[in-house]
């Protein structure tokens, strides 16, 4: 049986944009070292509440994304 494949460009790395990069930083209420997975996909400022994962108090998340880079990352108490 022969295995059907699709061609692919190692050299073309460029057309991969990534949607998606973990950010690693201090919770503002805790402190504890958590990471969260922000959205790069979509160009521009974005803004969101998520709770941290450990103490589950509200935390403002405030980053700018564009062409897959985080830029501004900001985490603070609401």
């Amino acid at each position: 049986m022969r295995e059907e494949r699709a061609d692919f460009d190692f050299n073309n790395f460029e057309s991969f944009e990534r949607t998606q990069v973990e950010k690693k930083f201090r919770c503002p209420y805790c402190h504890e070292k958590i990471s969260m997975v922000m959205d790069v996909s979509e160009i521009g400022r974005h803004l969101y509440i998520e709770d941290c994962e450990v103490c589950c108090r509200p935390i403002e998340i405030s980053y700018s994304a564009d062409r897959g880079r985080l830029f501004d990352f900001t985490a603070r108490s609401i």
